[in-house]
Formats: structure tokens, sequence, C-alpha cells
């Protein structure tokens, strides 16, 4: 199986992400035409060859079509990175190399308004692209969205992207997930993520390295963040929110047999190789696939199994636990009944979790039920990828759970959506089910 390795020695951003992939020898023009898809004409791509420190990579820059006049009474175009540019307050790309915020508004009075995050979803959903090309990206933006509504005390809802900045991040974001399509991959894999330090300028004033968003994202998760001595920014929002969205596997690259290597190279002279490193290497352990798997779930091939035995809970306790536990992102809780010493009929609780979660979820359960101790213990899983779709049939919209592994498919509609239908409709649970299977059936 094909997997990626992101060597992210010098940060990662953005570009340097959609650099990287198609250094890795994805074809320009095919990548162009699915990106011609998102239906924006508000920039042109600048695509080339660069060499940095001896090392020959692949530089990404978005041009933006603006209508500034010069002498000649014609248009001029600016880049997206341009090195007076800033670092954005509601989310960016920075492009590692420049901070850009992208925020010409002081140049160009017709993008002073930006795009809110609900405009950037409504942009991708209405496009042509392929349906899992449109999940990732959403998932990228709602990662990098929240972070930025928490640090800025707003609903992530109502995070604006600057307008030239939103351009930007969504090329960028979009890019990386049709790359990840072209290539097929099974699973991702990240080194450790290295950032620099001091402080950068923006427009709100000057922030510390990480900047706010980047430590909202690092927040509660595994991500390994160490720094370098280099006195500037190297992890972007939009960097740190591809690769969050891409994996949970960070350390040593694996064993692989190494099939291409593609440097993107970052903008800005930091007195060595600024650049992100993408290997896309063959593996033989079976990861799940990263462009069908569910928003939020656990994208390791290993989770956590924790378990402990309880016999002295009522069951609406046990329900409570249950609830909790599934609240604070258990991926499943099960109860079993044992029998104890003295023949006492007790249960034992099952946790499956994230290997990252395993000590909260251990803190759950002891400070929720009677237990006094659990065990815990690392295990393999294989998993069907799995997604969410609308589906429109003759009783109205339903939504299915999608779910699939090679030649295998499975269909299953979400059984609230069944119960409404069958209430609305005054029809037995089962015929409701039993039509929409069928119906569903002939267009998968």
């Amino acid at each position: 199986m094909q997997i990626l390795y992101f060597d992210c020695f010098s940060g990662i951003s953005g570009d340097m992400t959609i650099g990287a992939l198609l250094d890795l020898g994805i074809d320009k023009d095919e990548f162009i035409d699915e990106l011609s898809k998102l239906n924006l004409d508000e920039y042109t791509l600048d695509i080339k060859k660069v060499v940095k420190s001896g090392i020959t990579g692949t530089s990404f820059d978005v041009i933006l079509k603006c209508y500034d006049n010069d002498e000649s009474g014609g248009h001029v175009g600016h880049s997206a990175n341009s090195d007076n540019s800033h670092h954005t307050g509601h989310s960016d790309d920075s492009h590692n190399s420049d901070h850009s915020d992208h925020d010409h508004e002081h140049e160009h009075q017709h993008v002073s308004h930006g795009r809110s995050y609900k405009d950037i979803c409504g942009i991708i959903e209405r496009s042509s692209l392929d349906y899992s090309v449109k999940e990732f990206s959403v998932k990228v933006f709602k990662e990098i969205a929240i972070a930025e509504g928490i640090v800025h005390g707003i609903p992530f809802e109502e995070v604006h992207f600057h307008e030239v900045g939103a351009i930007d991040t969504i090329i960028d974001i979009v890019g990386v997930s049709i790359c990840l399509k072209m290539l097929g991959v099974g699973g991702v894999y990240s080194s450790p993520i290295y950032d620099g330090t001091g402080f950068i300028e923006c427009q709100h004033g000057v922030l510390p390295v990480p900047v706010p968003a980047v430590v909202q994202m690092l927040k509660e998760s595994n991500i390994p963040y160490l720094s370098r001595d280099i006195h500037t920014e190297l992890v972007t929002p939009t960097g740190l929110g591809i690769i969050k969205s891409l994996t949970n596997n960070y350390g040593v690259m694996p064993a692989i047999s190494i099939k291409s290597v593609g440097y993107g190279m970052g903008k800005r002279d930091t007195g060595a190789l600024n650049a992100l490193r993408i290997i896309l290497g063959e593996i033989e352990q079976n990861l799940p696939n990263i462009q069908n798997s569910t928003a939020g779930e656990q994208s390791d091939s290993q989770v956590a199994v924790i378990e402990t035995n309880i016999d002295d809970s009522t069951g609406e306790i046990l329900g409570y636990a249950m609830d909790k536990l599934l609240e604070e992102g258990a991926l499943d809780v099960y109860y079993s009944p044992i029998y104890m010493k003295k023949n006492r009929p007790s249960y034992m609780l099952s946790v499956i979790c994230k290997i990252a979660d395993k000590e909260k979820i251990a803190n759950i359960i002891l400070s929720e039920t009677s237990s006094i101790g659990v065990r815990m213990h690392i295990t393999d899983r294989i998993f069907m990828n799995r997604r969410i779709d609308k589906f429109k049939c003759k009783y109205g919209e339903v939504r299915l759970k999608v779910s699939s592994k090679g030649e295998i498919l499975k269909i299953a509609p979400e059984y609230e959506d069944l119960r409404a239908i069958a209430r609305k409709c005054n029809l037995p649970i089962e015929k409701v089910l039993k039509d929409i299977i069928i119906e569903a059936s002939k267009n998968y």
C-alpha cells in the first residue's frame, strides 16, 4: 500500500504542501483542470521549479487578479505571498515563508470584506469537485475556523478569512485535497512538527511564535511540536490544519520502499533549507484511506482498548457514563454481562478510543463509575472507509452511512431519519428501511 511521509523539518504551510505534492510527479495540467472546478476566476497560478540550498523543488504561488491601474492603464496582478504581506487575524495561509495574511485592504477596496467560513464552505459544496475532495477540504477549514473562533472569542461559523487570504487559503486547502486524491495513497505519517521562535508582525500587532491559532490546534492533540533556532514562524494555521486533519501517526519514518520524493519550497530565506519534504513509499501495514475518513475520526491503524469490571453501579449511572465517554471522543463504548466473585452478576465496561485519548478516557471511567482501576492495551484494527451521504429517495432526503473496502460496499440509512419518515408517513419502519435500501442500491 502507498503512503506519504511528511518530513516537517522546516515547518509546514499550505503552499509548501501543494508544492511538495506536485513535486512527487503529479500532472500539473490535470491538477489545474481539477482546481478549475471550484469556479473561481480571481487568481492565476505560478508553479515552477526552483533551487534552494542546492536542492531542487517546486514553488507554488497564487497570483491574485487585482485591478490596480499601472502607468499604461493596464492591470497589475499581486502575489498572495508577496514580501510585504502580513499575518491574518482571522486565519490565513501564511505560507511559512511570508506569513502573509494577504491583507491588501489598504490597496484594494474591492476585497475589504472577506469571506466567512460559511461562505467558503458554500463555494466548495457548490463546486463540481469530487465528494472526497470537498469532504476533506471542509474538514480542514473547520479545524482552522474552530481554532480561530476560540482565539477571537466568536463562534467558528462567524470566522472571516480576509478576502485575499481567503482565495489563497481556499486554493491551498482544496489543492492539497485534489493532490491527495490524484495520488490515491492509503495513509499518511508525519515527522514531529518543527517551528521557529520569536515574534511576527501581523494585522493585530506583534504575536509570539507559535501564533495563537496554531497553539489552539496543538492543544490536547498528540502532535509532537518542537522549536528550531530560527527567528520566524515556520508553522502556519493552514499547514497545521492540513496535517492535523490527515493523520495521527507522528514520529520517525516507518520502514517503507521509497518511490518518490517531493520538495515544496518556502519563499523566505531562513538561513537553512526552507522546504517541506514529502516522501511517497510502499508499506505493508494496512492503513485506512484518508480521503473517505469521516471528519473527526481516528485515522490510525491502532487504537487503545480500556476495560474495567463493575459490580456496584446502577443502570442509570452506567448509561450516563456511556454517554459521557462518547461525548468526550470514545470511538465505541459497550457493556458485557459477566459474573464475578461469589457469582455476583456484573458488567465489564469496554471502551475503544484514540491512543492519544487513553488517559482522558481512563480518568472519565474512574470519576463516573465505581471502578477503582482500569486495564488497557493497544491493538491493531482494520476497518472500512466511511462517509455520510445525503440521498434523495421517494420519501425525501435521508442520510446514508456508506462503508467501503475494495469490492465490499455497505449502505445503512441513519436511524433518526428512518424514524422521522416512518412517523411522518405512518409506515412501519422496517418497510421504510427496505424501500430506501432498494432505491439506494441502484445508485451505488
